[in-house]
């Protein structure tokens, strides 16, 4: 889930930055310092979107930075068990497929793809159903659901699942939309004739 988020960090400003406004540099700082970072107990963080409020800052010795108090508002990503999201299919491998889901990948296994039985295409990386003949390959885009997350500094990983009603390519989810208003527009007709008949 995308949020925005009021933190409070003390920032590091370097030299280099002295002659910028100090709101511009400790923002180009913060951004140097946190963009595509990952804290396991909030999140990847995206942006900064405002520096709220600046203290005094204080120089450490043999560093030649300053260092300011800051509370600033962020943009940050945080996978939450059993959100839906969309995604992209960045890689197929014989045991799943990974999809980009905001900033972060994540696995949803063979036996999550979809209810069907598939069979992996190593040739062409792709995933096809016996019955259905649904495919999945790189670059589709998907609609699934997190099934279980671990957000750790040193491995992160997000289970998925598109073997729910609504979920998977979005190719399918289209076919089976107008395979629906298709049945829904012939029950409509068998209505209206059984009630001719009765008049």
């Amino acid at each position: 889930m995308y949020k925005i988020l009021t933190i409070e960090d003390e920032v590091r400003v370097p030299p280099t930055k002295f002659g910028l406004d100090i709101k511009e540099a400790i923002k180009d700082s913060l951004e140097d310092q946190l963009e595509g970072k990952l804290k396991p107990e909030i999140g990847v963080f995206l942006a900064v979107t405002d520096i709220i409020d600046v203290k005094e800052g204080k120089i450490i010795p043999n560093d030649g930075a300053i260092y300011y108090p800051a509370k600033l508002s962020v943009l940050v990503f945080e996978p939450e068990d059993q959100e839906v999201l969309p995604g992209v299919v960045v890689d197929i491998t014989e045991f799943g497929a990974f999809l980009r889901i905001g900033p972060l990948d994540g696995l949803v296994h063979v036996s999550q793809i979809m209810d069907d039985r598939i069979s992996y295409d190593a040739k062409n990386a792709t995933f096809v159903a016996k019955r259905s003949r649904k495919s999945l390959r790189e670059g589709d885009v998907v609609r699934c659901r997190i099934v279980g997350v671990s957000l750790g500094k040193a491995q992160t990983k997000i289970s998925l699942t598109m073997r729910q009603p609504w979920l998977g390519s979005l190719k399918w989810i289209e076919s089976e939309k107008k395979a629906l208003a298709k049945k829904a527009k012939f029950a409509r007709k068998a209505v209206k004739a059984k009630t001719k008949r009765k008049k």
